[in-house]
């Protein structure tokens, strides 16, 4: 896979006063691939920060309600059903796109937006297969001036600030073991796991176009089971419970920590495995080596309504953050333990939540002890949107660039093969091989891509 890849509580500013930081006028030109669903939000979240002309918006169901709003919103911009035809017709228009698009499209996008010099700001997680992530990484690293923003939007709230300051001064020093859970609902927790093929199709609404839909993936009949949401179900097409939150728990662990790749991963639990959608609860163990002057660090995720994790003594309530975005349009549900972590080292216990929820100490008695010894932690210049667009000008640089979020995103590849294929993988991070079973390792670079595809794996 290596030689092929070579060969291939934060401040919160409005629009008004990022004017006043980049100088009237100065806007990025943007195109939008995804415009309903998430892709809507994300537009919106543009919108706000002033920075933008929205000069573009794509997607394979121009014609269904839950686009219309933002083409009402935008009259002028062009409007494409394939992100191809948006890049020849109108190319010359935007400077960055944004991506709010199912998992295993991301890449597509991304690789053709890098390839034609615009930047772009790509939804979590990054990819869906290793390899994928590998390709992204050396596509950065390949065109430098290209700007990358991986959407996990609490990288540039308050814990990413507190928890880059606690490390610095030493108060998050010698971790050796985190919990990190997502005990919500989700769609395939409804679905009969005695599975043995794939959806029966649907009649498909005439608006649809659906052979670009499938992007560079072996082709799925069309089905109310893959479209609006629910591919994040399938295998073949989604990143489960562990691609669709762990860029939002772990994502400062992952980079502060230097944590890089895992050299195992252990499923301890798969709730009704099947060869399709994901388990109803999984445990997964991600061990990581020690690196320079820090141990090492045992992560284990668990998600599924009955999997809730054992919290340290002292741990207290488990709120829920107002902070934290809805899962699918709906809304978190009180729940014994909520999004986040517990994170362990020799001295002392912290716990979090989601998102840009900030680190607590507990217990409350050791947490006034350290008090006094708790460095200032500065606010936010920007929120995620912003910083792209300020990236994109030169002025800021990306917190969640592909160098930082490719790594993050190919730990969660992993731990979805130890899903799929319900093994042990040992990995050797030096190679980025899987060494103790040959058809996992197989699975890092996965299917072959669709007929007419073949070049976007050419970096």
């Amino acid at each position: 896979m290596a030689s092929a890849g070579l060969a291939m509580s934060s401040i919160k500013l409005n629009a008004a006063s990022y004017r006043q930081i980049i100088g009237a006028g100065e806007k990025v030109n943007l195109a939008c691939v995804g415009i309903g669903f998430r892709g809507n939000e994300i537009i919106k979240e543009f919108e706000k920060t002033g920075l933008v002309n929205v000069v573009a918006l794509c997607d394979i169901d121009m014609g269904a309600p839950h686009t219309q709003e933002i083409m009402a919103k935008y009259p002028k911009a062009k409007l494409f059903k394939d992100f191809r035809e948006m890049f020849d017709k109108a190319g010359n228009q935007f400077d960055a796109v944004c991506a709010g698009i199912p998992d295993f499209a991301h890449y597509p996008v991304v690789i053709h937006s890098i390839k034609e010099g615009k930047h772009i700001y790509v939804e979590k997680p990054m990819c869906r297969t290793f390899y994928e992530g590998e390709l992204m990484i050396q596509a950065a690293k390949k065109y430098p001036k290209i700007v990358t923003q991986m959407g996990n939007q609490g990288h540039s709230e308050g814990n990413y600030f507190q928890f880059k300051a606690w490390k610095e001064a030493g108060i998050i020093k010698d971790v050796t073991a985190v919990t990190a859970h997502m005990n919500s609902a989700r769609r395939w927790h409804e679905w009969d796991s005695r599975i043995f093929k794939y959806p029966e199709p649907d009649p498909m609404p005439p608006s649809i176009d659906w052979d670009t839909w499938n992007m560079s993936v072996r082709y799925h009949e069309y089905s109310n089971k893959y479209h609006r949401g629910n591919w994040r179900c399938w295998y073949d097409l989604g990143m489960g419970a562990l691609g669709d939150w762990g860029a939002h728990i772990l994502d400062t662990i992952h980079e502060f920590l230097e944590l890089g790749l895992p050299y195992e991963v252990t499923p301890l639990l798969l709730k009704e495995h099947n060869d399709y959608f994901y388990p109803k609860s999984s445990t997964l163990l991600y061990r990581f080596a020690e690196r320079p002057k820090m141990p090492a660090v045992d992560i284990t995720w668990y998600d599924g309504l009955d999997n809730i994790p054992q919290v340290p003594e002292g741990y207290g309530t488990s709120d829920i953050d107002p902070n934290i975005p809805t899962v699918a349009g709906g809304k978190l549900q009180p729940l014994k333990l909520n999004p986040g972590k517990e994170i362990y080292s020799k001295e002392l216990t912290f716990k979090g939540g989601s998102h840009g929820s900030t680190l607590s100490i507990i217990p409350d008695a050791k947490a006034k002890e350290i008090a006094p010894k708790l460095p200032e932690v500065p606010k936010s210049p920007s929120n995620h949107f912003a910083n792209f667009l300020l990236a994109c000008q030169g002025k800021e640089k990306t917190r969640s660039s592909f160098e930082i979020a490719g790594p993050l995103s190919q730990v969660f590849c992993l731990g979805v093969l130890a899903q799929r294929l319900n093994t042990k993988l040992e990995f050797d991070v030096k190679t980025k091989q899987i060494t103790n079973n040959k058809f996992a390792n197989s699975m890092l670079i996965g299917e072959p891509p669709r007929s007419g595809w073949e070049s976007y794996y050419k970096i």
